[in-house]
Parts: structure tokens; sequence; C-alpha cells
């Protein structure tokens, strides 16, 4: 299984726009969620898992909103 490590950064790139890439940096975990910073700001996101790995959507829960994966 792989998990959110604080102090790491973690990038993926937009669904539509391979050019932009977006990017957070963990600061703290729970088991259930993280603490990133995003675009200056401090955030609190729900892990959720999906085929062994932890994800998180810090932008919110639509159709092409970028997802963080743990890997």
């Amino acid at each position: 299984m792989k998990t959110f490590t604080p102090g790491k950064t973690y990038t993926t790139r937009s669904a539509c726009d391979y050019e932009c890439v977006f990017s957070v940096k963990i600061i703290s975990r729970t088991a259930r969620t993280v603490k990133a910073e995003v675009r200056g700001e401090v955030k609190t996101c729900k892990i959720s898992m999906f085929e062994g790995v932890e994800s998180i959507k810090p932008f919110g829960n639509y159709s092409m909103a970028p997802i963080f994966r743990a890997e």
C-alpha cells in the first residue's frame, strides 16, 4: 500500500491540457485525512483508496478535477 508522506510534494497533469501541471505539498496526515498546501493555502482533504494507492482531490470532486495519487 502506498501512502502520502508529510513534507513531500506531489504533482499531476491536467486531464485537458498536458502542459498544465498541478502540485500539492503534504503538510501533515492522519489515518483518514491529509493537510495539503495548495496554491498558498492549506486544505484538509479526505483520503480515498484505489488499487492500494492513496489519492486526494484538493480542488473538489468534479469530472475534470485533478487527482493526486501517492505514487
